[in-house]
């Protein structure tokens, strides 16, 4: 089995030695710049919000990040937005489609928060081809059972278009945070693809629970494992074990680029589940590119 990336610089190569030719990110964040502005000013405070520093690792210029992604051979990503506050959503569907059209090789993606007009919004980025919607219940601090939303699962569900959802604790627990929470809407809309973010963190067995209950569930690997989370939120014992029940159901997610450590460090972490002899290669090639692919 062969071992992750030495670097950056060396993703390429070792993506190659996988027996693939680029890599498909489900979970990377692209925003106007004035919320992303906002967004890197919280993790300077980040001692203040979760006790120890959070040195965002390519905190550079939109075009310069771009070029990152392409130089890491990353040829097709899904740009997530998500919105804290009522009345932000359908801005941020706009732009996100208005950055797809200028990028060819990011998908367009949508979101939403639980507002009367959220049905509608979500219909016409559907309509306009949006292929993957993130809801993020944490930062949104809002119910993802809430009536309004109703609707806008079951349109998600119909088109089987995926939707990244953070609703795990980690790594600040929320008033509607955690898979019982979500679990009630999965059982409302249990033909619903939905990606649980950062595998629930750190709610892990009960996201395989999920998984064994709804086969179109998936989870994602952004910040699973690394070193910067293990103390936080450590892996479960029998981790390689469960994954190889669900090996086709995980996508590579990264949060880049507000991640504190080097895209290659996500990728190193997922090449050691990988030696467990239950995944190998194999599994490589699914994670990095082929369930992603065919999400999106």
């Amino acid at each position: 089995m062969t071992v992750g990336p030495a670097s950056d610089e060396d993703v390429r190569r070792w993506t190659a030695s996988v027996g693939l030719d680029g890599l498909v990110d489900l979970h990377v964040h692209f925003l106007p710049k004035s919320v992303m502005d906002k967004v890197w000013a919280y993790f300077d405070r980040a001692t203040e919000h979760y006790g120890t520093e959070w040195p965002v690792f390519y905190r550079t210029e939109e075009k310069e990040r771009l070029e990152t992604l392409r130089s890491l051979g990353v040829k097709r990503f899904a740009p997530l937005v998500y919105p804290h506050k009522p009345g932000m959503a359908e801005w941020l569907n706009s732009w996100a489609g208005d950055f797809a059209d200028q990028v060819p090789d990011a998908v367009r993606t949508g979101t939403f928060f639980p507002e009367p007009s959220a049905a509608s919004y979500v219909d016409a980025a559907l309509r306009a081809g949006a292929r993957c919607f993130k809801a993020h219940v944490q930062i949104g601090a809002y119910d993802p059972r809430d009536e309004q939303l109703a609707p806008v699962w079951g349109a998600l569900a119909d088109a089987g278009v995926p939707v990244v959802v953070h609703c795990g604790h980690g790594p600040l627990r929320g008033n509607f945070t955690g898979l019982q929470v979500f679990g009630e809407v999965l059982a409302k809309h249990p033909d619903l693809t939905a990606v649980l973010a950062h595998s629930a963190m750190p709610e892990f067995t009960a996201a395989f629970e999920l998984m064994e209950r709804y086969p179109r569930v998936h989870i994602d690997t952004t910040m699973v494992g690394v070193p910067f989370v293990a103390k936080m939120a450590p892996l479960p014992p029998d981790w390689t074990a469960r994954l190889a029940g669900v090996a086709d159901r995980v996508v590579l997610g990264t949060d880049f680029p507000n991640i504190p450590y080097s895209y290659a460090t996500q990728l190193q972490a997922i090449a050691g589940w990988a030696a467990d002899e239950r995944l190998g290669e194999p599994f490589l090639r699914a994670v990095l590119h082929d369930t992603p692919a065919g999400l999106l």
